[in-house]
């Protein structure tokens, strides 16, 4: 994949967003700023900025741009602000975080995408984004609370354990559904001790699992 492809991808990405409605420029120049193609196979590198979703290690995959700027545009990060992320994936996300919050934590189950997206996170000298080989499943209260939190799965019922990781007026994206099923996006805002919820758009994402993977 040459410069010169990776510019196109990112016009043509540039293009479609802003008919999504999504210009905030933060955002706009952190995923300029992130090469997405060290985060995509080498036999992947012509879908890398396409809408669809595309494979990775371990039998997982990295979301379509479109839909990965939607989120990161609802999650509507600020500077300085503590961001934890459920499932880390090929790390392209996390590191377009890395640019614009203070600190993100990231969790992967998958030991492998752990270590191959720190690895590229510090290639790109982003020492404000740890990814820890952790179960997302519950969050990490000992590191909290976080003003933002994204999950890259599906919960089949609103994810309530997770108010108390936020801090007042938090916000966290995660999609709520049955697993063999599209799932509601749901931008969910903490207000006192409770959601309240605003459904974004319909994904289908892979339901959250329990525990660590036991070999990879």
């Amino acid at each position: 994949m040459t410069d010169q492809v990776e510019r196109e991808g990112f016009a043509a990405f540039l293009l479609r967003a802003r008919a999504l409605g999504i210009t905030g420029r933060e955002l706009i120049a952190a995923i300029e700023a992130t090469p997405r193609q060290g985060f995509v196979p080498n036999q992947w590198q012509a879908d890398a900025w396409s809408k669809r979703h595309v494979p990775i290690e371990c039998g997982e995959a990295i979301e379509g741009i479109d839909l990965q700027a939607q989120c990161l545009a609802a999650l509507n990060v600020q500077p300085g602000q503590r961001v934890c992320e459920i499932g880390t994936g090929s790390g392209y996300t996390a590191a377009i975080l890395g640019r614009i919050a203070g600190r993100v934590l990231s969790l992967e189950r998958y030991r492998t995408l752990a270590e191959l997206a720190q690895g590229r996170i510090e290639t790109l000298a982003l020492q404000n984004v740890v990814v820890r080989h952790a179960d997302g499943l519950s969050g990490i209260s000992a590191e909290g609370p976080f003003d933002r939190i994204i999950a890259w799965c599906a919960f089949d019922a609103m994810p309530r354990h997770f108010v108390d990781q936020l801090s007042s007026n938090g916000i966290m994206i995660a999609a709520i559904g049955p697993a063999e099923d599209e799932q509601a996006l749901a931008r969910l805002t903490k207000v006192g001790s409770r959601f309240e919820r605003e459904d974004i758009g319909r994904v289908r994402f892979q339901p959250i699992v329990r525990g660590l993977a036991s070999v990879i």
